[in-house]
């Protein structure tokens, strides 16, 4: 097995901690070279069977914008209606979408039907072909970040809704909307966390033996 060195530990470590949700984007276009070279992450991710079943559309219409933010907006108004008191008013105060002003905007699913693997490893938990999408986006994240391009994952969506909107096949599963794009500010530390929302827990907390 390939060893690396201390230092790109480090600084894996600090991509990680780097990596972050970004919902406050700058109007500045994305170079599409850097975007295509951290796009290429998805070519290097695992999936089960090699069924890779990653689908990804790019929202540019106005058009098609415009539903998406309808979409979150009406989302997110069912999800306040959901919380009382102190929590629905900092809740109210949160920006959970930077889809108005991401100057990239990714929709991606995962491809239920897709025969690539032949099934392997997901007879017992078909589940894992959308697990795999999850673990091709996350190097995505980070090989964006390592390029100074933040992106934000928005989850506050009507899924199927969405997937109608955008006239994808039916068989295809929305996994995610990344909006993507040059952060108006860098920091290590959860946006939610700083705001009080949550604390972030430690691995070692977690760990059950």
């Amino acid at each position: 097995m390939r060893a690396f060195s201390r230092g790109f530990q480090d600084d894996l470590t600090d991509l990680m901690r780097w990596r972050r949700d970004v919902r406050r984007f700058r109007s500045d276009p994305v170079d599409e070279a850097l975007l295509a070279e951290a796009l290429g992450a998805f070519s290097l991710a695992p999936s089960v069977g090699l069924s890779e079943p990653w689908r990804l559309v790019r929202v540019d219409s106005a058009e098609k914008r415009a539903l998406a933010v309808e979409n979150f907006e009406a989302a997110n108004a069912r999800a306040l209606a959901g919380y009382s008191g102190d929590t629905a008013e900092r809740y109210a105060g949160l920006k959970l979408s930077g889809m108005r002003e991401a100057p990239v905007q990714l929709a991606v699913f995962s491809d239920e039907g897709t025969t690539k693997g032949a099934g392997l490893g997901r007879q017992t938990m078909p589940e894992m072909l959308r697990y795999s999408v999850v673990s091709a986006l996350m190097l995505f994240w980070l090989a964006a970040r390592a390029r100074g391009l933040g992106v934000g994952w928005v989850s506050i969506l009507d899924d199927a809704r969405l997937t109608r909107d955008l006239e994808v096949p039916e068989d295809w599963a929305l996994v995610a909307y990344l909006c993507v794009g040059l952060p108006e500010e860098d920091g290590e530390q959860p946006e939610l966390e700083r705001l009080g929302w949550e604390q972030r827990e430690t691995t070692l907390d977690l760990l059950i033996r």
